[in-house]
């Protein structure tokens, strides 16, 4: 049993491939944490909601849940409605560690990818024989 989980939230959209992305980011921490159970969910217009994710792995037994908001910026969804999903959680599982992190994007390790990247798309190069795509495959 796994008492740790990973929630990846992510926006979501009407289009259903606009998941891929955060699919493949679900994937790569599942093959980095194999310890954690790992379920990607959205906040709107995909499933699973938070709550869904959340009670699914409750009912699998994990204690302590991270929820990762795969957003670029700490907007109005990550500031408040986020929270609030997370204050229901709590009071509604209060045997669950919940710890909600900040977006994504705000992080260093994306910062320095999204800044990679953009140099790269833009043809610019890399100072050294560095590729911020060394070990992923695309």
């Amino acid at each position: 049993m796994n008492s740790q989980a990973v929630i990846l939230l992510a926006h979501g959209a009407r289009d259903a491939s606009w998941a891929t992305p955060f699919e493949a980011v679900a994937d790569r921490v599942r093959e980095r944490a194999p310890e954690a159970l790992v379920r990607l969910a959205f906040l709107e217009l995909m499933a699973p909601t938070l709550e869904q994710a959340a009670a699914e792995l409750v009912a699998r037994g994990c204690t302590r849940i991270a929820v990762v908001p795969a957003f670029l910026g700490m907007g109005g969804h990550v500031r408040r409605d986020v929270p609030a999903q997370l204050d229901r959680l709590r009071q509604a599982h209060p045997g669950v560690a919940w710890t909600l992190h900040p977006a994504l994007g705000e992080t260093p390790h994306v910062i320095a990818a999204l800044a990679d990247a953009t140099v790269d798309l833009a043809g610019l190069g890399f100072g050294s024989a560095h590729s911020p795509l060394d070990g992923i495959g695309t």
